[in-house]
């Protein structure tokens, strides 16, 4: 796993760090999840679970932690969560530190049981979020019926977002549906200063991409020493 923070840019601290998935000798996520299939979706969605909170209790992590799964391998989400929950109990993790995210790598064949899936999950007491808003199934049709606690804004809404108008006014009219909602946003890749005060001017204080910090190998990295000049206060996770 690797591990990369999110940003609370009110105040510079650490949000929560986001597990990624990496190879034995570091290879990105696309490389190893080139390898998952039907066959083999279900241990390992489970084991990726169970090993990112397992590395990140034994780095000392006290922020929250957010984890990425599969939907698709999902066959009765109570059980499903037996594993998480037990190595949670064993590390010490508290389970409402934890963040679910669905993730747009395995696209969704039933919106409606997501529903039931991140209803579940919350019901045990995990936070839940929907990754890459804004792109695929994570539209605004989901939200009417489920309000997780947090969206991620797709990063392709991001990129460039200081020069594009429609990229702003749709950023800006997520995040009023979402204070409606009583939903936290994230904006995912960010990368450029100018990106980061466009967010901060529509409303967005959570983010997470390079310009703050770049994934630590089984590591928590440190937020770029460079941040105090874009205006955050720095305090610790």
């Amino acid at each position: 796993m690797a591990y990369q923070p999110i940003v609370d840019c009110d105040d510079g601290s650490v949000f929560a760090y986001e597990a990624l998935v990496r190879g034995v000798d570091g290879e990105p996520a696309g490389e190893v999840l080139k390898r998952v299939t039907d066959a083999n979706r279900f241990a390992f969605d489970q084991r990726c679970r169970m090993r990112a909170v397992e590395i990140a209790a034994a780095l000392g992590l006290t922020t929250k932690l957010s984890i990425n799964f599969m939907p698709n391998a999902v066959y009765e989400p109570t059980r499903c969560l037996q594993s998480t929950l037990s190595v949670a109990a064993r590390a010490g993790f508290p389970v409402e530190q934890i963040i679910f995210e669905a993730t747009e790598e395995d696209r969704v064949r039933d919106p409606e049981r997501l529903k039931t899936i991140l209803s579940t999950y919350r019901h045990h007491g995990f936070l839940t979020a929907i990754d890459d808003f804004g792109a695929g199934y994570a539209g605004l049709n989901l939200l009417a019926d489920f309000q997780p606690d947090i969206v991620k804004l797709d990063m392709a809404l991001i990129r460039g977002i200081d020069a594009n108008r429609a990229r702003q006014a749709i950023v800006g009219g997520i995040m009023s549906i979402a204070r409606l909602l009583g939903i936290r946003v994230i904006a995912e890749g960010v990368e450029t200063r100018d990106e980061m005060e466009t967010l901060r001017a529509a409303g967005v204080s959570l983010m997470q991409g390079y310009l703050f910090a770049k994934p630590g190998f089984q590591s928590l990295p440190p937020l770029n020493p460079s941040l105090p000049s874009f205006g955050l206060q720095r305090r610790s996770g």
